[in-house]
């Protein structure tokens, strides 16, 4: 009888047309590096700082397709005039080795429509609480328009040196909003149904892959659980509960029988409704509201533990939904959530999980991938109090790391 031998995390991959290096991916985690929409000095030494710690792709996150597209008015959107800044970024990332993906999106109701200057979208007129308006619900006939900025912006990303695209379809973001039963209302065709409501979604990605062709490594960020009601059957009466597992595996097979994706990368949790879900661990409410000012700090600092709700923190922790969305489809899957070390990575490969994405870990040891590779016994010295998140609307970083609070291992 033969066994097949582990997958090393750390030996060369493929991933659609991509060779890389090992099986480790620097998540999408907005960087609030570039207050001119444009890339800076800041956000490329932060992107390659991460590809020279070792991983195979560093994803650069939010590039957004359109200026209305923006959770505020300082995020990159794609652009001719953001193409010099982007090269400049991905030369950095490749000459560290490593490969570069931008994660594509429109952030739907997370936009702030008083910074972008423009009105907010939706499937339906839903709470859009930065600009606290409503979303303007986007028409059959504005559909061919959006779907023209996605592959836009898509072909302004591989022309900038990009060599893979994330489709961002989790969070609640306007992707995300139409597949939620919770916040899309439509009668229409995009609408009701399950395959009514993922039909903006593959519209979109059958425009991204056929606006790039097959040189291009392309894969969705899809939610398995908004965070809202229960993640699995018997969730409860439809109106009440968002996106869940059951749906996010049938949405999988529909992704994968259109035949547009190289991967799938399972995440969870709402930025309009269940933030934390998507982190687990510490809840840093205070610190969260004082990175706004107004209405929005005072509504934070009241509905904070409301909004911004504490879920225990181990490693994997999205494993086991991510689990039923593996065993739901053949194409490659890639682990979010909680990969900290080399147990964690050989969990994943065990598990049947293509590659592993890191994110937080990697904001406290960037070069985390290399010492890890060297001696699989290291441990990360991120300890989850989530403090990080708050800095994205100021320069994305730890503040462990930087010194502006105390590290509780030293």
């Amino acid at each position: 009888m033969t066994t097949t031998p582990p997958i090393d995390p750390f030996a060369p991959a493929t991933l659609g047309p991509l060779q890389l290096r090992n099986r480790l991916i620097k998540c999408a985690t907005f960087e609030g590096m570039t207050p001119d929409a444009v890339v800076t000095d800041e956000l490329i030494e932060f992107h390659r700082e991460h590809a020279a710690g070792g991983v195979a792709i560093s994803t650069v996150a939010y590039c957004a397709i359109s200026p209305e597209g923006r959770t505020d008015r300082h995020q990159i959107w794609m652009r001719p005039e953001a193409v010099h800044g982007l090269r400049r970024l991905t030369d950095a990332i490749h000459g560290e080795g490593a490969l570069a993906a931008a994660q594509l999106g429109h952030a739907g109701a997370v936009a702030n429509s008083v910074s972008n200057g423009a009105k907010a979208l939706g499937p339906t007129a839903i709470p859009a609480p930065m600009g606290m308006s409503l979303t303007k619900k986007v028409t059959v006939d504005e559909m061919p328009a959006l779907l023209e900025k996605f592959a836009t912006a898509a072909k302004i990303a591989v022309d900038s040196g990009f060599d893979a695209l994330e489709i961002h379809c989790g969070h609640n973001y306007l992707i995300s909003s139409f597949l939620s039963p919770l916040l899309n209302h439509r009668r229409d065709q995009y609408g009701g149904s399950l395959v009514n409501r993922a039909r903006l979604a593959r519209e979109v990605l059958e425009t991204v892959r056929n606006a790039v062709g097959s040189d291009v490594a392309v894969w969705a960020k899809l939610n398995m659980y908004d965070g809202v009601g229960k993640p699995g059957p018997g969730r409860g009466p439809k109106p009440w509960r968002g996106f869940n597992v059951d749906e996010a595996c049938e949405t999988a097979r529909l992704f994968e029988s259109d035949g547009f994706l190289d991967a799938i990368e399972p995440t969870a949790g709402s930025s309009l409704l269940n933030p934390m879900y998507l982190f687990h661990g510490d809840a840093p409410r205070a610190e969260f509201a004082d990175a706004f000012q107004g209405a929005m700090r005072t509504g934070l600092k009241v509905g904070g533990p409301v909004f911004l709700k504490a879920y225990p923190y181990h490693d994997a922790y999205l494993l086991p939904l991510a689990k039923e969305l593996r065993a739901a489809v053949k194409l490659p899957v890639i682990l979010l959530g909680g990969i900290t070390d080399r147990e964690s990575m050989d969990l994943a490969m065990r598990e049947g999980f293509d590659f592993v994405a890191m994110g937080r870990a990697l904001l406290r040891e960037p070069d985390l991938p290399t010492r890890i590779e060297a001696d699989p016994t290291t441990q990360s010295r991120c300890v989850h109090c989530n403090l990080c998140m708050p800095t994205i609307y100021s320069s994305t970083r730890c503040p462990i790391r930087t010194g502006e609070v105390p590290d509780p291992l030293a």
